[in-house]
Order: structure tokens, then C-alpha cells, then sequence
């Protein structure tokens, strides 16, 4: 196995809506190293949002009873609880403040994604793409006609656990590469048969991207560069437990 680097891609500017974002990061990238070859781009959510103006004014947002009430209960601003119930498919859990939804997407996530951080601006929240997958697909396709070398790009966001304290990177985009990496049918070093052992790599990139990102370090792009991974077209819905598997719903 060779080294495994993760590197940071600074000199990123402040992203707004409408920003060339993947022109943006294959700049900063050719001000560095370069882009080599099966390199893994991971790129945060909150630039590919802001790129793509998923930005909310809460001043546009009118509440309706079942958000104002939630708000009453837990001291949250109505307006923001309606921008989560806008972005959600149905309310996983409720309790101790937290609202834990089923996204559109179907990403099961602390108030659907919705976040009022790193927004540059008070009174708006972040919402997330409406497709990281495609949101991946556009920047890879740039990056590789700009760099003339294959890679994989991931659009990572930070979600909560069930069991564990603290939160964690994972991929809610891909392109380039399959988002799981499948040990079935392949045998371990005492002959035991492996039946359901499936690694989800892009989650791994993603939390090992952000060692380099940082929450507040104002790096919303990295590069892990020599770890392995198979080249090809999924999607981050195939990560996405079918219910009728789902021992938790």
C-alpha cells in the first residue's frame, strides 16, 4: 500500500450564489501541486450551497402553526423550524431541541441539513443541494477537462450518530468513483468467507477530508491523493438503507 496524503486547498474566496465554484477550486488547485491522477476531490457542502444559492432569507419565510408551536416549545425561531420541515420528507424523532428528519434526499440528519452557520450573513440558513450528485459530477467534469487526468470529486457534510457523541464527515455526493467497496465473497487471512462486509469508502474520504477542512478553518476543498478506490458511476442514494432492511424506522 502506498502513503496516503490529505491535502489542504487553500486560497478558496468567500463563495456567493451564481460563483463558477469548479473553475474557483481548479484555480487554487493549479496555485498548489496540481491534480494527479485517481485523485479524490472532496469538496464541503456549505460551497456547493452557496454556489448554487441555496441560501434562505428567514425574513421570506412565513411559519405555519405546527412551526410555530415546535419554535414555542424548544425556543427556536419559527421561521427556521419551517425551512427544516421544507427541506424534510417526514420527522424521524423530536426531543431536547433536536429535530432528527428524513430528507428529500433521504439522508436521515439533524433538522434536514438546515444550518445557520458559516453563512457570512445573520438572519439566513444553508440549505443542501438539491442534488450532491450532480453537484459532484459538474465539478469532476471540470476539473478533468482542465487538468487531463481522471478523479473522483465527493460533496461531504457533517452529520450527527446514533449511539456516539460528536459529529462526523460523510458523502452526501460522488462521481467518479462507487460509493461502496465490496469485500463478498472474498476470504480473510484464516479462509473465512466475508457475506456481508461492505466498506462505505466515500464516507471514509469524506471524514478524512476533514482533518484537512476543519470546521472553522476556511478550507472547503481537499485532496486525498494514494488511497485506493474503484473508478465508476454511482450514486450516494445506493448508501441509503432500503426500510424493509432498516431495523431502526
Amino acid at each position: 500500500m502506498s502513503d496516503i496524503r490529505i491535502i489542504p486547498i487553500e486560497g478558496i474566496p468567500e463563495i456567493h450564489a451564481g460563483d463558477d465554484l469548479a473553475v474557483m477550486i481548479a484555480s487554487a488547485i493549479r496555485a498548489g501541486d496540481g491534480l494527479h491522477a485517481a485523485d479524490v476531490v472532496v469538496v464541503t457542502q456549505k460551497v456547493v450551497s452557496k454556489a448554487e444559492g441555496r441560501i434562505v432569507d428567514l425574513a421570506t419565510i412565513t411559519p405555519g402553526a405546527f412551526a410555530r408551536q415546535v419554535a414555542e416549545m424548544w425556543d427556536k425561531d419559527a421561521r427556521q423550524v419551517e425551512a427544516v420541515l421544507g427541506e424534510s420528507r417526514r420527522i424521524v424523532r423530536m426531543g431536547h431541541g433536536v429535530m432528527i428528519c428524513e430528507t428529500h434526499h433521504g439522508f436521515i440528519c439533524a433538522n434536514a441539513g438546515v444550518d445557520a452557520s458559516n453563512v457570512e450573513q445573520t438572519g439566513t440558513v444553508c440549505l443542501l443541494p438539491v442534488d450532491s450528485d450532480a453537484s459532484s459530477q459538474s465539478i469532476r467534469a471540470h476539473l478533468e477537462t482542465e487538468f487531463g487526468v481522471p478523479c473522483a470529486v465527493i460533496v461531504s457534510d457533517s452529520f450527527g450518530r446514533p449511539w456516539r457523541e460528536g459529529i462526523v464527515n460523510f458523502a452526501i455526493g460522488c462521481a467518479g468513483m462507487l460509493p461502496l467497496l465490496d469485500y463478498t465473497g472474498q476470504h480473510d487471512p484464516a479462509g473465512y468467507e466475508l457475506r456481508v462486509t461492505a466498506m462505505a469508502v466515500v464516507d471514509e474520504f469524506a471524514a478524512a477530508a476533514e482533518l484537512a477542512h476543519g470546521k472553522l478553518a476556511r478550507v472547503p476543498v481537499a485532496i486525498i491523493r494514494g488511497a485506493a478506490y474503484t473508478p465508476g458511476e454511482g450514486t450516494i442514494a445506493s448508501l441509503i438503507r432500503d426500510a424493509e432492511k432498516d431495523l431502526f424506522r
